[in-house]
């Protein structure tokens, strides 16, 4: 096992070695707009997990797929040589679709958004069903009927006396 800190490591020069080597070698037409997000490799140092996003619709999802599997062995070549390790790590490249996520959780905000608005709007001209505060008012009547039955009223509570 090899420890965590060169795996991050060499997880950072693969990912800026695949990104150069993108720009500059590899001259794949079906190559959309390609952005190495992140890379990830194993504690053993023998796979390379790349996540990537692409600018565009679903055909240009799919080409850039393509065209990544395509060069894959040319991108692992360079990565080998430009790191110098005993076992160069395989590839694999992920989407990462996270336009899309941020997409849908804007959808669902605004959604939320709209019902808050529409909850607003219905609270508008709304009213309490019974009195404002049916407990004072019941206490005021039980005073009342205390008061014509010859109760004393009772004594003034530390808060009262306080004012």
């Amino acid at each position: 096992m090899t420890d965590l800190a060169r795996a991050r490591r060499l997880a950072v020069r693969i990912r800026e070695i695949v990104a150069t080597t993108l720009e500059q070698r590899v001259k794949d037409p079906r190559l959309g707009m390609v952005t190495i997000i992140d890379s990830r490799v194993t504690p053993d140092l023998r796979e390379a997990t790349i996540f990537y996003t692409v600018y565009g619709d679903d055909a240009a999802h799919a080409e850039s797929a393509a065209a990544l599997e395509s060069a894959r062995g040319v991108l692992r070549s360079e990565v080998g040589r430009q790191t110098g390790v005993r076992y160069t790590p395989t590839l694999a490249f992920v989407a990462d679709r996270v336009q899309e996520n941020v997409a849908h959780i804007a959808e669902l905000i605004e959604e939320a958004r709209a019902a808050d608005a529409d909850l607003a709007r219905v609270r508008e001209g709304a009213h309490y069903a019974g009195d404002p505060d049916p407990y004072r008012v019941e206490a005021e009547r039980a005073e009342a009927e205390q008061a014509e039955v010859g109760v004393p009223a009772r004594p003034p509570a530390a808060e009262d006396r306080r004012r």
